[in-house]
């Protein structure tokens, strides 16, 4: 996976990459020359007390260290160039693709290994594209170039070379086979210690509540140590390699020096080519230590990549249809915002029993239809087929009379309004959180979506107004304002259906009634679907649908349900005075 991805997201980087092999072969060439101008200044300059050939040759020299280093630095700042692309790119097509996913392909990677895979795993990619452009294109020339050039100057010690490069390489071989496994285990360790953090995180006021600190903090502890124990077993064979590689160096070094003191001995050889030869074996050697660090980090980029290519690969369960249907009234502008479900069932993959079964229903212009039922009765899943956030796995969900799997999503959504359970506000202020609804809304259109939605009377009083900022997922105002506010959002967009889901559950009974009576007046003529738990908050529906178990077991008014559904019964009686259920 990791070649086919390099392959794929490396091809729109060729210029810079051809640019970093045209300056890292003038840069090898040079280090290349340097042993033999080096051993012609010994034999020829030194050897006979030739000052002025010294200072000529010593300034060659020179002038070719100053262009080594210039084009070094110009292929590393080409290479740096690609390797930040080949990030930027990687990162963007997973948001692209995580922002395709539905609810089903996010709960099944989860929100932490997302993070890590766009983040760390990226990271990874990005830097062994890095260290390949400046070390492994460096690292066959320098090795290849060495051997040819240490064969010129004394084919008799060559056999040295053919020793220690084999060596040296099944040495590393087994070092780097005994880390993948690691390097695997590491990065799911890291997803486990970003989950722990984020439900701690996310879950402050819950731990404090339950003066559970303690035992989260042991929890995070056991993660932290496990990535920590994973790291330091990889990072122990990883410092292994290193001194495999100078031991084979040193040694090869004193070999050449010992075998070649005899050749000097009995003139074969002179000194300067010695130099010469043990420049060269070092080069063929470091080159190879180059290989060796690239051959460490693969591994893990390969473990990296194989993560990406996961989530890259993963096809959305909820995508647009291949031929949208183009001519129905919610594509032409006389959407009415009438929402159908017909014989509807939905089960999760892998689940042996459907969470939804035989749903049929119509939610009718002008009308609220509001549906209830116990926990765990599938009213969150049949809010998530509406706008199709999921996709039913029997049966249809049709807006104005066509199904939902025939429109495009984004059309399907412009027409709709949700108010999801948990409500959630963006970092910004009052002022761009509303314009989420409607990006062009007037000043005068986002107040009064704020009076609709029961906002306005605190947002006046907070400073800024409108534009008075809001944290991270809004816990800077409460749940009750948090609330409010999503459901302002929604109504900005005045859309032709309004899904309401367990939207006022926490909001006191006095600000409920109000909300729901201007909903009324601002609303008519378009669908309202309200989900509750609280009876109170549905009573003057058109329509009331009680769910249990996945099915609807009972519908019609308030005072119908009272006489006929015992379900709806016992919701009541738990809920309200006894004078309220007759």
């Amino acid at each position: 996976m990791l070649w086919k991805l390099l392959v794929e997201y490396v091809r729109p980087h060729r210029k810079p990459l051809a640019a970093v092999v045209v300056f890292q072969l003038a840069q090898s060439i040079a280090s290349l020359y340097l042993p033999t101008l080096n051993a012609d200044i010994i034999d020829h300059g030194v050897a006979t007390g030739d000052i002025g050939y010294i200072l000529g040759l010593g300034g060659v020299m020179l002038g070719i260290t100053l262009l080594q280093i210039v084009c070094a630095v110009i292929a590393v700042y080409f290479a740096a160039k690609a390797a930040m692309g080949v990030g930027r790119d990687l990162r963007g097509a997973i948001f692209t693709r995580v922002g395709e996913f539905s609810e089903q392909e996010v709960t099944r990677f989860g929100a932490p290994s997302l993070i890590t895979r766009s983040t760390n795993d990226v990271q990874q990619v990005q830097q062994l594209v890095l260290m390949s452009a400046t070390m492994l294109v460096t690292a066959p020339m320098l090795s290849i170039g060495g051997v040819i050039m240490a064969v010129r100057q004394d084919a008799q010690l060559s056999w040295l070379i053919a020793v220690a490069v084999p060596v040296l390489l099944v040495a590393v071989g087994l070092i780097t086979w005994r880390m993948v496994p690691l390097f695997r285990k590491m990065q799911k360790r890291i997803d486990t210690v970003n989950r722990v953090l984020r439900e701690q995180l996310t879950g402050i006021r819950v731990v404090r509540a339950f003066i559970r600190e303690d035992i989260e903090t042991e929890r995070f502890a056991r993660a932290n140590e496990d990535v920590t124990d994973t790291a330091l077993r990889a990072g122990r064979l990883m410092a292994l390699a290193f001194p495999a590689v100078m031991l084979v160096l040193n040694v090869s070094s004193v070999a050449v020096i010992w075998f070649g003191a005899f050749r000097i001995e009995d003139g074969s050889m002179q000194v300067g080519t010695l130099i010469a030869f043990l420049s060269y074996l070092l080069q063929i050697l470091m080159s190879v230590m180059m290989a060796t660090f690239m051959a460490v980090m693969i591994p893990r980029a390969a473990v990296s990549a194989d993560r990406i290519g996961e989530v890259l690969r993963t096809e959305p369960s909820v995508r647009p249809p291949a031929r949208p249907v183009g001519t129905t009234a919610a594509q032409d502008g006389r959407s009415r915002g009438e929402l159908e479900m017909r014989d509807v069932g939905f089960a999760y993959p892998g689940a042996n029993q459907p969470v939804l079964s035989g749903i049929s229903f119509t939610a009718r212009a002008g009308q609220t239809t509001a549906i209830i039922g116990s926990t765990g009765a599938g009213k969150t899943t049949l809010v998530n087929l509406m706008p199709r956030l999921f996709d039913a796995t029997s049966g249809s969900v049709r807006m104005d009379g066509v199904d939902v799997r025939e429109l495009h999503p984004d059309l399907l959504w412009g027409h709709i309004g949700l108010v999801p359970q948990r409500p959630y506000l963006f970092s910004g202020t009052v002022r761009s959180n509303l314009l989420y609804g409607k990006p062009d809304a007037t000043e005068d259109e986002l107040w009064d979506a704020l009076r609709i939605g029961q906002a306005r009377d605190f947002v006046e009083q907070m400073e800024g107004g409108l534009d008075a900022p809001i944290s991270q997922g809004g816990t800077n105002v409460s749940g009750g304002q948090r609330q409010r506010l999503a459901i302002a959002r929604a109504l900005v967009k005045r859309p032709e259906l309004y899904i309401f889901d367990d939207s006022f559950s926490s909001l006191d009974t006095g600000t409920d009634a109000r909300l729901r009576q201007a909903l009324k007046r601002s609303t008519a003529g378009a669908t309202l679907v309200v989900i509750a738990q609280r009876v109170s908050s549905i009573v003057d529906a058109d329509q009331i649908l009680v769910l249990d178990d996945g099915r609807i077991v009972g519908r019609g008014t308030h005072s119908q349900l009272l006489e006929t559904s015992e379900t709806y019964l016992e919701i009541v009686s738990s809920q309200l005075a006894a004078e309220e259920t007759v």
